[in-house]
């Protein structure tokens, strides 16, 4: 409508045309600092929480990043969810307090610090510990500062300023303290117990710091002969892929509902290890496997067994004569299989969980054959000072010279490794500090209990953790390292018990809270203990606690500390974290409260690239949020986030957020023609929903629907689909179609002043601009979530600078608007709509007509169709210059085109163009003041 055509007199000051200082183009990048200036000049974050005085509050309780290093794609993730359920609960009607925390101890950090040595070339045994505790501090605080300037830039609001940190004096007071409840109450012990073991690092690690990579190993097949009885001279054969833990061999399992045969060989191939006429055990279901594997071509069964009257057999270790000179009893475990193998499993109790269970219930000790290191202890025969990593080749070498290996073979599978070093691990014997599952304490039954009063999004996730805590082993919180909360406790030396003394425990908080966790190692044990205790009588523990356990026990340091509401409404971070962050906050608060810390879980999926390749530096098709932001802003990936399916694995790549850019780009469109078809609205125009034509208390009806769907996410923290949602809402119930409608309206339903300030308008222009008004505080406020940049500036082009969209809450759309047979009606409409636009579409393609305005359409309906679509303006709703309705004599009946009975006709609308709205109607040249113009718009310029 801006290019008119001339005439004798030109009509374009007499039409409206909208205005808005919005612009078109984003300039994301520029604008959004900007915004984050303002934002922070007016004490936004301040404001909310004051403005949000006495509502209920809403509490989501930050699962705490890693200080380690830039942000990833992940981590973007992550926040923006979570800033986007903050920002929507607040402008719901909540006090949503958010308080931003990190994890900044433990291994990573160590690592790092560490590898600065290593450059050096320098000793970490040769720093003091309190030295290289500051060290690590000064390194956390680094990436702490870099992550939250990071996160500020996405867009994140929270309390920045008093954010929490694992490593926060008062945090590890509150740590410690947590740790005593659990030695109070009888649950903490130490024992010696396989754990996951990293040789390079020399530590334990627990199941949420592994991650899994193919590696190339041996597997082995390996004679243990039998000494006495019925079966003596024959040999049970065990299937191992770990060789290294032969030397570690102290008895034999079988499972004893299985079948056992005692074969002889009669022949084997040429290169078999198998020798003709001995005997060997497998297992029956086995055999013919086992016999294709080593190479066995004949064989005779001799005898048939049931694995429980094996119970009372003993065999020689393998390498009997060379320093292995002890009896190897055959052990009854349920846990056997004949998956694989042989049926029978080696025992070496220091290597395995179910080898230590079974072996210690039978009295075998469990012997310390492998160092900290990786290395075999100095007093293990024909190994000493090997590393485990290199034993394959020298153990088969041994057992081959003993006669007793009978296949080795390479093979590739999935095996555990460090996510930080990258080394792979072992399952090692060391004594550890771990919290009972089980016993008095019920533990892992209350957890499970908490867990089924807990909602979750998506629900499969209470299944998944549940099986995890169902099948976990007590919790491993103790770490050989440097960097952490000490296990800060004291043993007597005489009985080894924890002492328990509150008011050692009360000494201790003190002390950290008021130098840190450092006074454990620069104070001398007196200091804790107090008058009461001798220290000669103690032994003071320098073990430092699971990273896991320290963020396991933020509810308590951020939450209760700080008298936010306890439990949390919800905790929101990746799937991974089930087995990691929600269920060491769920143990630790059940173990000290009795019950969870949170009342929802919300899980996000993982995110891969455009193909569903995980993201590595190698492929080079890692995403990094700043490069993002620096090309398209931080409201694009935001929109990407909630556009996406975020609880299974996205997917994101420049192709992606290409398309992300486009649909922002109709979204900013649809703001900015509202906003301009708003330029001098006031509210005395405003026109109650009742008085309003259907098309408008349609519009109406769905963006009610859009608010009940909106609501409902809220309430349930589930945002599948929302954000599409109000996406298809602007391009295509607006844009596309009522903003298509009413432009006639609104542009030329109106008489101006001089000065372009209304006089007079039509009724139908009156609704449409009270309509988008109410368009303009729902979408703004909607968007603003997710699009918090965006939707300030919409919201300040029409408020003022002063404005800002964060401090309003969603509007409260009357129940009335719900209209469904309305719906039904226009939902006919609309069809028809759609197919009449193909004909249109057809004969502009055809040269029939140059737009839609000079034709005719004729439609013709069934005779029992809707009244609605026999009543419609179609003139109107096709945006042609004439319609007729004509109705045939048969019913509606089937077909694509129902309730039309014939194909819409496109005819050559009759009449002349009026200069100002471009209809062609028979009527333009009736005025002689305005020979030019069609009826209506005579007077609206006379």
């Amino acid at each position: 409508m801006n290019d008119l055509p001339s005439s004798p007199r030109d009509y374009r000051a007499t039409v409206f045309l909208p205005r808005t200082g919005f612009p078109m183009r984003g300039d994301l990048p520029k604008r959004e600092p900007e915004a984050l200036a303002r934002w922070e000049a007016m004490g936004l974050f301040g404001r909310l929480r004051a403005d949000a005085a006495g509502r209920p509050p809403f509490i989501l309780h930050d699962g705490p990043p890693y200080a380690n290093g830039n942000l990833h794609i992940g981590h973007a993730l992550n926040k923006i969810h979570k800033d986007l359920i903050n920002r929507a609960r607040q402008m719901a009607g909540f006090d949503a307090n958010y308080v931003p925390g990190w994890d900044c101890h433990g291994l990573p950090i160590e690592w790092k610090v560490e590898e600065g040595y290593r450059k050096a070339g320098k000793n970490k045994d040769e720093v003091p510990i309190l030295e290289f505790r500051r060290e690590c501090r000064d390194y956390a605080q680094h990436w702490l500062d870099v992550q939250a300037e990071e996160f500020k830039r996405l867009g994140v609001e929270g309390d920045w300023a008093n954010r929490y940190a694992t490593m926060d004096f008062a945090s590890e007071a509150a740590i410690a303290a947590e740790i005593h409840k659990f030695a109070a109450s009888g649950a903490l012990y130490r024992g010696l117990r396989p754990v996951m073991w990293s040789p390079v690092e020399k530590t334990a690690l627990a199941e949420a710091e592994v991650e899994y990579q193919d590696r190339r190993d041996t597997a082995i097949w390996v004679r243990f002969p039998v000494v006495g009885g019925d079966l003596d001279g024959a040999a049970i054969v065990i299937w191992t892929t770990t060789p290294w833990t032969i030397p570690g061999n102290r008895a034999l399992a079988a499972g004893p509902e299985f079948d056992y045969v005692v074969i002889r060989i009669a022949d084997a191939t040429e290169h078999s290890l198998a020798r003709k006429g001995e005997r060997l055990v497998v297992a029956a279901e086995l055999l013919d496997a086992f016999a294709a594997e080593t190479g066995i071509t004949a064989h005779e069964v001799e005898q048939t067994l049931r694995g429980k009257d094996l119970g009372a057999l003993v065999c020689a270790h393998p390498l009997r004569g060379q320093g292995y000179d002890y009896d190897v009893p055959l052990l009854l475990g349920d846990f056997v299989t004949t998956e694989a193998g042989t049926g029978f499993v080696h025992m070496a109790p220091a290597h395995g969980e179910d080898d230590f269970f079974l072996c210690r219930a039978h009295g075998i000790a469990v012997p310390e054959t492998v160092n900290d290191d990786g290395t075999y202890a100095a007093d293990v025969p024909l190994f000493a000072g090997l590393h485990v990593y290199k034993a394959a080749d020298p153990v088969c070498a041994a057992l081959t010279a003993a006669g007793a290996l009978l296949r080795r073979e390479e093979f590739l599978h999935s095996y555990p490794h460090s996510w930080r070093s990258k080394a792979p691990l072992i399952y090692l014997a060391r004594p550890n500090w771990f919290i009972r599952m089980d016993g008095e304490e019920a533990i892992r039954a209350h957890a499970l209990e908490a867990l089924d009063r807990t909602a979750f999004v998506p629900d499969q996730g209470r299944n998944r953790i549940r099986s995890m805590v169902e099948a976990r082993p007590d919790w491993c919180i103790s770490r050989q390292r440097a960097w952490g909360v000490p296990i800060a406790i004291f043993v007597r030396r005489d009985d080894k018990s924890i002492l328990t003394d509150p008011a050692v425990f009360a000494r201790t908080r003190a002390l950290f809270e008021a130098e840190g966790a450092d006074a454990w190692y620069a104070r001398p044990a007196a200091d804790f203990l107090g008058p009461d205790h001798d220290p000669a009588d103690f032994e003071q523990v320098f073990d430092i606690v699971d990273v896991w356990f320290e963020s396991g026990s933020t509810h308590a340091f951020v939450l209760e500390a700080r008298g936010m509401p306890w439990p949390a409404d919800l905790y929101l971070e990746g799937s991974d974290q089930h087995r990691g962050w929600f269920q060491a906050s769920l143990l630790e608060a059940v173990g000290t409260r009795g019950t969870a810390p949170f009342k929802a879980i919300v899980t996000d999926g993982f995110v891969l690239d455009e193909q569903g390749r995980k993201m590595s530096k190698s492929l080079g098709n890692v995403t990094a949020p700043q490069q993002v932001i620096d090309q398209y802003g931080a409201d694009i990936l935001r929109l990407w986030v909630m556009n996406s399916d975020i609880h299974n694995d996205l997917r994101i790549g420049k192709d992606i957020l290409k398309q992300q850019a486009d649909l922002y780009r109709r979204i900013r469109n649809t703001l900015r023609w509202v906003l301009g078809g708003l330029d001098g609205f006031t509210e005395a125009e405003a026109m109650p929903a009742a008085d309003m034509p259907d098309l408008e208390r349609y519009v109406l009806h769905r963006l009610s629907r859009l608010d009940a769907m909106l609501r409902r996410a809220v309430e349930t923290h589930d945002w599948t689909g929302v954000y599409p949602a109000i996406h298809q809402f602007c391009n295509n119930d607006l844009s596309a179609f009522y903003f298509d409608i009413r432009k006639d309206a609104l542009y030329c339903d109106v008489r101006l002043d001089a000065e372009g300030r209304l006089v007079a308008q039509s009724e139908t222009r009156r609704a449409c601009r009270t309509v988008l008004d109410i368009l303009f505080r729902c979408l703004a406020t909607w968007l603003a979530p997710v699009l918090p940049f965006t939707a300030d500036e919409a919201w300040r082009a029409r408020h003022g600078e002063e404005a800002c969209v964060h401090l309003a809450q969603f509007p409260e759309l009357p129940a009335a608007w719900r209209d469904d047979a309305l719906d039904e009606a226009w939902t006919g409409i609309r069809a028809v709509r759609r197919i009449a636009n193909a004909r249109i579409e057809e004969a502009r393609r055809n040269g029939d007509i140059a737009a839609s305005l000079q034709a005719k359409i004729v439609l013709t309906f069934a005779v029992d169709a809707p009244e609605a679509l026999r009543a419609a303006d179609w003139a109107e709703i096709m945006i042609t210059s004439a319609a007729e309705t004509e109705i045939a004599a048969e019913p509606a009946g089937a077909g694509a085109s129902a309730p039309l009975r014939a194909e819409p006709v496109v005819e050559i609308a009759p009449g002349e163009k009026c200069e100002r709205c471009w209809k062609v109607l028979p009527e333009v040249g009736g005025n002689p003041a305005h020979p030019g113009l069609c009826r209506r718009c005579c007077t609206y310029v006379e």
